[in-house]
């Protein structure tokens, strides 16, 4: 218990002073985590259980059930999800506590359908995992033991009765795919859609206490939020900084508020007045024109400095409120405006009055039990995110709204997000007290993180319109009109109306993928979201070659696109056993929830490379695995170069292309997925492609009539001027048989300029004894100085049909120095994706599935926990195309 003199509350910024103030007027807090008991509907399970957590966690930390991740435990804990659980707990309720005016039990997130009980009474129901419950307690409260107790009914049942409800009309889909294993009308229930199920992860509907209990106790006023965001006048250059402050008052209280921001604008005294219960209370401070205000920005485009907010309050001289926070200043626009000689309209975010071209991923939730993501976690994650160029994420409309760590990680780290409300691949319905949650649950999320600036956007939902305007749901045309009217009281007229009310500081989109301002003029369902003439794109194909630039569409924004892949068997080994170490077993089979994945994968992989064929069934397991990541990470690859190269250029009325963030960052389990970080942490070798794809400055080559174009794309705000050097390597010859160079030509900041244009015949010509079978081209860019950027390829006929193409016998030496552990590599001949694991030590090179063109090459590891030079020598393989078949 948190007493007078010291009381730290919401943000741990509340402060209740005693000094000179009556003890009436300090506030209690009680925090109620920790251990509860936790038993099921008829008794059977019995166990303690923490809070925060879930019901699976405690199941399995008290010894009841194996790593609910363990070979085919999803289906075998289904029984978890039906049945009904209470969690309960007894604490003190002290005099000091029972004599506040007003005292709050607070719920920050309770997993998802429960009955709250109090000292045997019912005190409450919740209904929506993505809400802040209270309920006012003090008259229940009595000395001795208080026993709570929260009654959660299963999800899958109660979604299930909510759609039998629904007589009317069926709200599609009822199901997922039988591929998926998983549980139907979760578009019923507001929880993590994803939790029932998805095509990248298992079924786990969790049900618990996911985040903190607490009581709040108080006699005049409690501040349960601040937000600040920062809002400027561009006609008068003038900043002003919009201060809400969300405050529980017992009665009607007059006070004065005092705000400063110490760096930038001295206290400023607001005389206000609390009305009874939960109010919102905004105030706003004008910043001197004279202020040299520093900006936040996205990574590489510069820092992300911020300012401290200082509110303290006063009742007759006395204190009553005190608390702190930070400040940053941006703005952000969504620039939808018709493009010279192309029908349609631009889609780009522009960045303090910069348009910023957003390179990144979409994230997805990163455990099936939330209570099992330490912060840790996140942080390595976005680091990983940072660390490959990265500047912006989608959090995906399936998963939860993050924690606040996470938000203030990207704010820290300069990571702009692309914030999807939680409505993903489904109708929805729009009953009452449907509407009624959903509306509750927008404004408090909405008030929560909109003082991030790392969020530039608020996206209704992920791809219902698409689903709406194509079909996805067979529904007959004579009933499209009631599924239409759904769909706009759903996002526009009650999400959108909150967001545009609560937040005027950054846009919103009622979909994603969506036409923007053209869906709107055609009544927010456009015929064709994907119309690559406005708006974002989803884009998939598993059967078009990826290696061929002319199968991607001329998008102005991709903001999904990608190829799945499997994990390495250092991260699937934990959780299988021998007999699963197969392409074709039952665990490869019930790990892929993408229907045809694992075929589409091989035949994806086949059209370039040899399938892997060793007779020893282990290496032919592991060498599938390493083919189905090559595959991943070049299709990724060109698809992303092809978008980044595509920003300057608008052919046959397409193009301007500004986002690429391919699908997906992260992995929710140990499973093939579009993932390039796997489960645990580990880079896949997409993801250490992304470092060089996602590059401020890039070369992209590529082949348009068998002519070679290579592009110099640039991110940075200066000019440079680049030229094109392209060095022609024989499959068999680690010496390049001829370098060639293009003429300095200036590249603008911000651009994508072609630098080199060479008929491939011609170039050939040129290096004496190559043909496309037997070379392939390596090429970076330089200027006076010399190399900007990385260097890249360009394959002038698939690795299956090169000529020349030897085992390159590669050798390792691990060192260690001051820096840490150096691997250093020695190379017999040219060696593609050439791929260095240490098996489960946890860690990440420098470089990897790189093509080694020189005889010797070191990279760097950095390790997560304690190792050796013995250990990583011992642990290490190296694989190249050549070892795997």
């Amino acid at each position: 218990m948190t007493l007078c003199g010291n009381c730290i509350c919401v943000f741990g910024v509340l402060l209740c002073l005693f000094l000179g103030v009556v003890s009436g007027l300090c506030s209690v807090t009680l925090s109620l985590n920790g251990k509860w008991s936790l038993s099921n509907v008829n008794g059977s399970v019995s166990l303690p259980a923490e809070v925060p957590g879930c019901v699976h966690s405690a199941l399995q930390q008290q010894g009841h059930i194996q790593d609910p991740y363990f070979r085919f435990n999803d289906v075998s804990y289904r029984w978890i999800a039906f049945d009904n659980w209470t969690y309960t707990t007894t604490f003190p309720g002290s005099t000091q506590l029972r004599a506040k005016q007003k005292v709050l039990l607070v719920f920050d997130g309770v997993d998802t359908v429960a009955s709250i009980w109090l000292n045997g009474m019912v005190i409450g129901e919740t209904d929506n995992m993505f809400r802040r419950y209270d309920f006012p307690v003090g008259d229940l409260l009595k000395d001795g033991d208080n026993v709570l107790k929260v009654s959660l009914m299963s999800p899958v049942v109660y979604a299930s009765e909510r759609r039998k409800a629904h007589s009317a009309y069926r709200v599609p889909p009822e199901c997922p795919p039988d591929v998926q294993k998983g549980e139907c009308h979760v578009n019923f229930i507001r929880k993590e859609q994803s939790s029932f199920s998805w095509d990248w992860g298992p079924s786990f509907p969790t049900a618990g206490l996911w985040k903190g209990v607490h009581l709040e106790a108080f006699d005049v006023l409690q501040l349960i939020q601040v937000s600040s965001v920062p809002l400027h006048n561009s006609s008068l250059s003038q900043w002003r900084v919009q201060v809400e402050l969300l405050v529980d008052a017992v009665q009607t209280t007059n006070g004065q508020i005092m705000l400063s921001i110490p760096e930038l604008v001295s206290e400023q005294m607001f005389q206000t007045q609390f009305l009874p219960g939960k109010t919102k209370n905004s105030f706003t401070l004008h910043i001197n024109t004279s202020s040299q205000v520093k900006l936040w920005w996205p990574n590489g485009h510069g820092d992300q400095p911020f300012y401290h907010l200082t509110v303290t309050g006063f009742q007759n001289g006395v204190l009553i409120l005190k608390a702190e926070s930070k400040v940053y200043f941006r703005t952000v626009e969504l620039v939808q405006e018709p493009v010279v000689g192309s029908p349609g309209l631009s889609f780009y975010f522009r960045i303090n009055g910069k348009a910023i071209f957003l390179k990144g991923s979409n994230w997805i939730p990163a455990h099936s039990f939330q209570d099992q993501v330490p912060p840790a976690v996140l942080r390595n994650m976005l680091q990983s995110a940072v660390d490959a160029s990265m500047n912006a994420l989608r959090v995906w409309g399936g998963g939860v709204y993050e924690e606040d760590i996470f938000y203030s990680i990207c704010d820290e780290m300069g990571i702009m997000v692309w914030q999807d409300f939680m409505f993903a691949c489904a109708m929805y319905p729009t009953e009452d007290d449907f509407i009624q949650t959903v509306r509750e649950e927008v404004i408090q999320q909405v008030r929560r993180l909109k003082s991030h600036p790392s969020i530039i956007v608020w996206s209704g939902n992920n791809e219902n319109e698409a689903a709406l305007a194509t079909d996805w749901f067979g529904i007959p045309v004579s009933q499209r009109p009631t599924y239409l009217k759904d769909y706009v009281t759903l996002y526009v007229n009650n999400i959108r109306a909150i967001v545009q009310e609560e937040d005027q500081s950054r846009p919103f989109l009622v979909s994603s993928p969506t036409n923007g301002a053209e869906s709107e003029q055609e009544g927010w369902v456009a015929a064709n979201p994907y119309d690559p003439h406005y708006g974002d794109t989803h884009f998939y194909s598993y059967t078009l070659d990826c290696w061929d630039w002319r199968t991607f569409p001329r998008t102005r924004f991709a903001s999904e696109y990608g190829f799945q892949s499997w994990p390495s068997f250092s991260t699937l080994q934990p959780v299988s056993v021998n007999e699963d170490w197969s392409y074709n077993s039952n665990f490869t089979s019930h790990r892929q929830h993408h229907e045809d994945g694992n075929q589409q994968m091989l035949l994806q992989a086949a059209l370039h490379f040899h399938l892997p064929n060793s007779t020893e069934p282990l290496k032919r397991f592991t060498d599938t695995l390493y083919i189905t990541q090559v595959m991943q990470a070049q299709c990724v690859k060109t698809q992303t170069e092809f978008y980044r190269r595509s920003q300057s250029e608008i052919i046959g009325g397409k193009g301007g292309t500004m986002g690429a963030l391919y699908w997906q960052l992260n992995d929710v389990w140990q499973a093939p997925s579009w993932s390039s970080i796997e489960f645990g942490g580990k880079w896949k070798m997409l993801h250490y492609f992304a470092q060089n794809f996602f590059a401020a400055v890039l070369p992209v080559g590529f082949e348009d009539d068998d002519t070679l174009l290579i592009y110099a794309v640039s991110d940075l705000s200066h000019q440079l001027t680049l030229r094109a050097v392209v060095s022609v390597y024989s499959w068999s010859d680690l010496d390049p048989v001829c370098t060639l160079k293009s003429d300095l030509l200036p590249v603008p900041g911000g651009s994508a300029v072609a630098i080199l244009k060479r008929p491939i015949t011609a170039l050939l010509a040129g290096c004496g004894r190559c043909t496309r079978l037997s070379c392939l081209l390596a090429f970076h860019l330089e200027d006076s100085g010399g190399q900007q950027g990385p260097t890249n390829h360009h394959f002038l006929c698939s690795p299956r049909d090169a000529q020349g193409l030897q085992r390159p016998n590669i050798t390792a030496m691990v060192q260690q120095d001051k820096s840490g552990y150096s691997v250093t590599l020695r190379s017999a001949s040219v060696a593609p994706f050439v791929w260095l694991d240490v098996g489960n030590i946890p860690g990440r090179f420098s470089s990897n599935g790189f093509l080694m063109l020189t005889r010797n090459r070191t990279v760097s590891f950095t390790a997560w926990r304690n190792t050796s030079v013995t250990e990583l020598s011992r642990s290490l393989t190296i694989t190249s195309l050549r070892d795997v078949y």
